[in-house]
């Protein structure tokens, strides 16, 4: 079920997202405070990823995690690689009400981490507040079987009332494959807050782990979101395609105008 730039159901609200850096973001609506992937080493350090895969880190965070304050849900769409979660946004789980991850990374982190497989969900509840449902959505960290080296990704869709355009998506590193048609399939998406970069790295050649601009493009006409947010392509070494390279493929779609590009450091407020 895609989403269509229609509003579904009166008035669409709004949604305030302060892009940190890297796929690092602050999401807030009704009173919640949201963070994904929390991401907030300083540049120039080179991490391991994988067996053969490394990368470099080039810019650092737009806001401390003093800036940030207190959080209610971290969205962590994987644990295990430090482009996602790096050792100072570490310090943040603990003081987070809850941090919502892969089971395998739930494993890992324990304490407030639970894990969710694709397709679970969790409620966040407050007085006060509108009832999140927050569904983990399948992600594909690079080709099939790469999961073995690459380790489990999952997304992460919200739903709460008053929504008038649908859900908001979070992709998580993934490209596009059977699970994200499934997203499609299943969701009407308003906002799609996309990570993109097309990740490649050397020792594996044409294999990408994340999407390209032309997948972004696909996904995006595939799911007709209202508002198109593209995170995650900038700031570190493994990243291949950055903003000039995906505005170029979103203007030649005609697609332009769905997509908002944030500024590192600055609210911006979005229907949904």
């Amino acid at each position: 079920m895609s989403g269509d730039a229609t509003p579904t159901a009166g008035v669409a609200s709004q949604l305030r997202i302060t892009h940190v850096g890297g796929p690092t973001a602050l999401i807030e609506f009704g009173g919640w405070r949201l963070l994904t992937d929390p991401t907030f080493d300083a540049p120039g350090r080179r991490y391991t990823f994988a067996p053969g895969l490394a990368s470099r880190k080039l810019s650092g965070p737009a806001l401390t995690p003093a800036q940030i304050g207190a959080i209610d849900a971290v969205l962590l769409s994987h644990d295990h690689h430090a482009d996602n979660l790096d050792p100072t946004g570490r310090t943040l789980l603990p003081g987070a009400g809850v941090v919502l991850t892969t089971s395998a990374g739930a494993r890992r982190l324990g304490a407030n981490a639970v894990g969710l497989a694709p397709w679970e969900t969790y409620t966040l509840t407050e007085s006060g507040r509108p009832t999140v449902t927050v569904t983990a959505t399948p992600a594909r960290h690079g080709i099939a079987g790469s999961e073995r080296l690459v380790g489990p990704v999952i997304g992460f869709a919200l739903q709460w009332d008053g929504q008038a355009y649908g859900s908001v998506w979070i992709s998580g590193d993934t490209v596009w494959f059977a699970g994200v048609r499934e997203v499609v399939r299943r969701l009407a998406v308003g906002t799609a807050i996309l990570h993109l970069g097309g990740v490649r790295f050397g020792l594996t050649g044409p294999v990408r782990y994340t999407m390209s601009a032309g997948e972004a493009v696909r996904v995006t006409e595939a799911m007709a979101p209202h508002t198109v947010v593209p995170i995650h392509y900038e700031g570190w070494a493994h990243f291949r395609e950055g903003r000039e390279a995906a505005e170029a493929a979103f203007e030649a779609a005609g697609l332009s105008e769905r997509v908002r590009w944030l500024q590192a450091g600055v609210p911006s407020e979005i229907s949904v």
